[in-house]
């Protein structure tokens, strides 16, 4: 709707999906917001609203629950820095705000130290400097003493661990108290808050303490791996070099990176990063591309290819032009998708947090039940099962749940966008491990896009003097096909002389005088034109075109001297990555709008099925037909004439490198042009689901055997919070082992 505007906010020391729920919860009901959606492991919340909402007031909300919060967009790309709360003020330094909340942001986050344990600080910061850390060594110290004060003086011990428990509970009250103004009654820190209290009231206080203590060391856990989850994708940012050197007037000078503009000519030494995405205009060199595209070899790269920021450049000084400003090089359009891919959810995600609203209730009237029927029924010492009672209350803490699927799908996100595969969001993610079909482009999907030379045949010259003066006629030109030629001819070390008169035939191809010779170059139709074709000639025509190539007959002073064949050539991964689908038991098919022989040359080199000479409205009408006989169907295509099959496709998935159509067409994008990377991105997708339901049966499983252990007095309050947070932080480092480099 044209009348509702989307601002995102930077949202610091989110730890667990609680912490997303109470947030969501709070500003859901403020006036004026329509959607809301907060993501932990991104450290956003994005809030769809009115244009006249108080956007200071939905601030002050999320503050008010104890998060920094800095509002605006400056969410990738940027310095990370930036975004992140300084170590010993704790606010945000990156923008300025029309209130007065500047440094004293930091100041107020500080005065309410207490009101949540999860303000961290940075997450690359050591976990000691940081609030969190600083509450729960002061909580611990605190217990120490406890222990101490109670072995010298016994008779005031019960009251030196009451202490010892308000040290660390007290935040923890009034956070579950802003929690339940803002909406959320029954938040974790509610459920903590009652059985610390109640663990008081049946003298349990030695208890009562370390429980809070525990809670608080489990926190600390959780938000160390929420942090390294984060991080995983924010490092991307770091690999830009801070720095460059811009030419300018014959001279060079030392520049932030974030101020080049398009156009400019930086110099990139030999070692260093290159600091911008860009054009070589001068030099050639081995670019070492792992960093942004996981390659593990450097790539060749000279006049005209195209670079990377984050790249490292091998040995040779290159001058480069600045294509993309800073915002909006590769780097930093992958980080913006990602975390915008973290904010949506999968739909295991949604159904295990409409489940949680249900869950975390009836956890607390189970617990209520377990406290009061047995001494009420059947006689039962009310000590000893409201005991039991807190202790179910812990350990039905909704944590490792509610985390399970977020924390793996983030770290799917992360991977796959260090080796260039994008998915925009947990339900595309979700998908792509449900495809049993795909439908590729050929064309610069299944193909490089660009045509080489396959055959130099000689007739009546030797085939090197059929390409040198092949090479003479096209110097200088900018045809696709001209460009192949003079590639070869680099390829091959062959000087091509100069050519005078130079002058193209409509249609029919191009002439020029050489060495003193009349040269010609053409299609065989335009070369027949000139001299007789011979049968055998014919036949040698003939079937280079069954092979899918286009043929140019040289004419050498009135004589047929050679011809030189071209093709688009499939990718050097194709068959091998269409291999890989098809082991997964997915069906393959090529659509392409390209002539039926070519398209048939390039099918029966690949093993793949072809359906050629296609509109983009029969590219879309057959994945509708594949999806009628029960496919699950992804479109691979370039984002551009095979918008409408993409946009059919249960997953379109765009192949190309970095450009905005390959990244914002489809539903994802394999950024490098790896065919393999197809299969490697459905892997990922079948391992994530996997690794969430190991992290699903890890948190139920706990929790019931803890259950059942405390029923039958086995185990009480202590191990009731290890069930808990030790379930939390082993569902998150389990979700972690999917950062590991893809293969």
């Amino acid at each position: 709707m044209s009348d509702v505007k989307e601002t995102r906010f930077r949202v610091e020391g989110m730890d667990c999906a609680s912490c997303a729920s109470k947030i969501d919860t709070a500003v859901r009901r403020m006036p004026g917001v329509s959607d809301v959606s907060v993501s932990v492991t991104a450290g956003t919340m994005r809030v769809q609203h009115d244009p006249a909402s108080d956007l200071e007031a939905v601030r002050r909300k999320v503050s008010g629950l104890g998060y920094v919060v800095t509002p605006g967009a400056a969410l990738a790309g940027g310095n990370p820095a930036s975004e992140h709360a300084h170590p010993d003020c704790g606010h945000a330094h990156a923008h300025d705000h029309d209130h007065s909340h500047g440094h004293d942001q930091g100041a107020k986050a500080a005065a309410i130290e207490g009101l949540h344990g999860h303000d961290h600080g940075p997450s690359e910061g050591p976990w000691w400097k940081g609030k969190k850390g600083r509450l729960t060594i002061l909580a611990g110290g605190a217990l120490v003493i406890a222990y101490g004060v109670g072995h010298l003086f016994p008779a005031i011990a019960s009251y030196a661990f009451l202490i010892a428990m308000i040290v660390g509970l007290v935040p923890i009250g009034r956070r579950a108290i802003m929690a339940a103004l803002a909406g959320t009654p029954f938040s974790i820190e509610m459920l903590m808050t009652i059985a610390a209290v109640g663990a008081v009231v049946i003298n349990a206080t030695e208890e009562a303490a370390m429980v809070v203590f525990l809670f608080l060391v489990g926190e600390l856990l959780e938000g160390v791996a929420a942090g390294k989850a984060r991080d995983s994708i924010r490092s991307l940012s770091t690999l830009v070099p801070k720095t460059a050197l811009l030419e300018e007037d014959g001279r060079t000078k030392e520049v932030p990176a974030e101020a080049l503009p398009v156009g400019a000519v930086i110099l990139v030494r030999p070692g260093d990063r290159i600091s911008a995405d860009g054009t070589i205009i001068e030099g050639e060199s081995a670019i070492d591309e792992a960093p942004v595209t996981g390659e593990s070899t450097p790539v060749r790269k000279e006049t005209g290819d195209t670079v990377f920021a984050g790249t490292v450049n091998g040995d040779a000084a290159l001058r480069i032009r600045v294509t993309a400003a800073a915002a909006d090089n590769t780097i930093a359009r992958v980080v913006k998708l990602v975390e915008e891919a973290q904010e949506s959810k999968a739909p295991t995600e949604r159904f295990i947090d409409r489940f949680s609203k249900y869950y975390t209730p009836g956890v607390v009237v189970v617990a209520a039940l377990v406290a009061i029927i047995p001494p009420l029924a059947f006689g039962g010492d009310w000590s000893e099962w409201v005991y039991k009672g807190l202790a179910v209350l812990l350990i039905g803490c909704p944590c490792a749940l509610v985390i399970s699927t977020p924390a793996a799908i983030a770290a799917a996100l992360s991977a796959g966008a260090r080796r260039g595969l994008l998915m925009k969001g947990g339900a595309v993610l979700e998908g792509l491990g449900k495809l049993t079909a795909i439908a590729f482009d050929k064309t610069g999907t299944l193909t490089e896009g660009k045509p080489v030379v396959t055959d130099v045949v000689a007739f009546s010259s030797p085939a090197d003097e059929v390409l040198r003066l092949a090479a003479a006629l096209e110097a200088g030109s900018s045809h696709p096909l001209a460009l192949a030629i003079l590639a070869k001819a680099a390829e091959d070390g062959i000087l091509a002389p100069a050519a005078t008169g130079s002058r193209a035939l409509g249609g029919k191809g191009v002439a020029a005088t050489v060495e003193g010779r009349e040269v010609f170059l053409g299609s065989p139709k335009a070369a027949a034109e000139h001299v007789a074709l011979s049968e055998e000639v014919q036949a040698a025509t003939v079937a280079l075109n069954d092979d899918g190539k286009t043929v140019s007959m040289l004419i050498v002073d009135g004589v047929l001297a050679g011809a030189i064949a071209m093709r688009d050539e499939p990718r050097a991964d194709a068959a091998a990555g269409l291999k890989a689908l098809k082991d997964l038991g997915i069906k393959t098919v090529m659509l392409t709008g390209d002539n039926a022989r070519t398209a048939k040359a390039v099918g029966t080199q690949l093993g793949i099925e072809v359906r050629a000479e296609l509109m983009p409205e029969d590219k879309q009408r057959i994945v509708g037909e594949l999806q009628r006989e029960g496919f699950v169907v992804g479109k691979i295509g370039d984002g551009i004439n095979d918008a409408p099959a993409l946009a059919a496709a249960d997953v379109g998935i765009a192949m190309g490198g970095g450009t905005d159509v390959a990244l914002e067409t489809a539903d994802a994008a394999i950024l490098h042009g790896r065919v393999a990377d197809v299969a490697l991105m459905t892997d990922l997708s079948k391992r994530t689901m996997r690794n969430i339901v190991e992290n699903i049966v890890l948190s139920l499983g706990l929790k019931g055997v803890f259950l059942v252990t405390t029923i039958i007095g086995v185990t009480g309050l202590w191990p009731a919070i290890l069930a808990d947070t030790g379930a939390t932080v082993l569902v998150t480092l389990n979700a972690l082992r999917l950062l590991r480099p893809i293969k």
